[in-house]
């Protein structure tokens, strides 16, 4: 089975990890395991590039997952380079666009790649699984040849429910894609806060990334500040006891507010979680 040099490292990775002294298992949510998403478009201050990277270092952010519109094309190389001035991690890439890609390869940089898992339409649950993972080959083949991860991004619907995401994964990996993982996001999430902890041991060993959101039911409203809802904390306490040690994502994702409000409301609020959770294994 062919496999990408991404997917074949994490062995190693792991056999390594596991000869290290263990980590506090709130160390998770720490500032530099934090990625900032949803910055670019959603930005009330309409930040350009090298603006962005320096909000960002200002933050103590070094991680950011890059979304972006039609307009934002033309600025894909001026963001690579004000991030590396600023010491900004490149970490994913919303969807696809072979301009990016290609700025990828010249840069010798290898984000994960997000895309959302979308509905294949009717049919059998096995019949779904099939279509949806073969629509996804060609992404599939293209972020391996870029030796880039691909997340798949929940977003609503068939294709935001953990037992699909991880069934188009498993499937991907029989067809010998192993770079093929789960971007999961709280805000589009609602419908499993009831079942989170049988849903997040569903998720767990196929997450690239974990974006997390203020929680209240029925998504009122749906983009709320960490810390502010009446949720995230258990669901937080759910992960912190999986031992979950991946990226976490912080969101503005609220076009009415400068992204420095959004992400410095989320990360108060992930310190005062922290803090409290950290306290209770005391």
């Amino acid at each position: 089975m062919q496999r990408s040099v991404w997917a074949m490292t994490i062995a190693t990775v792991l056999s390594v990890s596991a000869m290290l002294p263990a980590a506090e298992p709130v160390e998770v949510l720490r500032k530099d395991n934090l990625v900032a998403w949803c910055i670019v478009p959603f930005d009330a201050e309409k930040r350009g590039p090298m603006e962005r990277a320096r909000m960002l270092k200002e933050l103590g952010l070094t991680r950011c997952a890059y979304d972006w519109r039609a307009e934002h094309v033309p600025t894909f190389e001026q963001e690579i380079r004000a991030y590396q001035q600023e010491g900004i991690e490149f970490f994913a890439f919303w969807s696809a666009h072979e301009d990016a890609f290609r700025l990828f390869e010249k840069y010798d940089l290898h984000p994960q790649i997000w895309q959302t898992l979308r509905d294949p339409g009717e049919g059998t649950q096995s019949d779904k699984v099939e279509r949806a993972a073969q629509g996804l080959l060609p992404l599939a083949k293209r972020t391996a040849e870029l030796n880039c991860p691909l997340g798949l991004y929940n977003h609503g619907g068939w294709g935001g429910e953990p037992e699909n995401l991880v069934a188009v994964c498993q499937r991907l990996l029989e067809l010998g894609h192993g770079h093929v993982g789960i971007v999961y996001n709280f805000h589009h999430g609602h419908g499993d806060i009831d079942d989170w902890r049988a849903s997040f041991d569903l998720l767990q060993p196929w997450l690239l990334c974990l974006n997390l959101n203020g929680m209240n039911p029925e998504a009122n409203p749906k983009i709320l500040g960490i810390g502010k809802g009446q949720h995230e904390l258990e669901m937080i306490r759910v992960v912190i006891e999986a031992s979950y040690d991946g990226p976490i994502g912080i969101l503005d994702h609220r076009s009415e507010l400068d992204a420095r409000e959004s992400l410095q409301e989320n990360l108060d609020g992930l310190e005062q979680i922290r803090r409290k959770l950290k306290g209770e294994r005391k």
